[in-house]
């Protein structure tokens, strides 16, 4: 049996039900039909300013709000793959578990971490 999600905000809803829509094929047809349309009006507008304008004006408004959907929806799903991380570096005995929560520490930290597994690492290639 399914958990049952808890209600969400209303950014959330918003944010993933255009963010499944953005990445459907349907979308990317609509975009490439866009701008087939667009390109097509060329001539009847006599390729003026205002037409080139138009889709300058508009890529540049989507653009501009995609980039922050886009970051939501990343910050979203590396969130997720962290806790996930982190509950199986719990859940098994022989893992190290002060590397749980290693996101938060320092840069030095984490290049001192990285240099011990890959010596690890030659060390069971040998």
């Amino acid at each position: 049996m399914r958990k049952q999600r808890p209600k969400q905000s209303l950014f959330y809803q918003i944010a993933r039900n255009t963010s499944e829509a953005v990445g459907s094929p349907f979308a990317s047809i609509a975009a490439v039909s866009v701008i087939i349309i667009w390109a097509s009006l060329g001539p009847f507008f006599k390729f003026s300013d205002t037409w080139q304008l138009v889709i300058n004006t508009g890529t540049t408004i989507i653009t501009f709000l995609m980039v922050f959907l886009i970051q939501n929806s990343q910050n979203r799903d590396a969130k997720a793959v962290q806790i996930k991380l982190d509950e199986l570096i719990r859940a098994i005995d022989s893992a190290r578990n002060e590397i749980i929560d290693v996101e938060d520490s320092s840069e030095q930290d984490l290049k001192n971490l990285q240099k011990d597994f890959s010596e690890l690492g030659n060390n069971s290639k040998e």
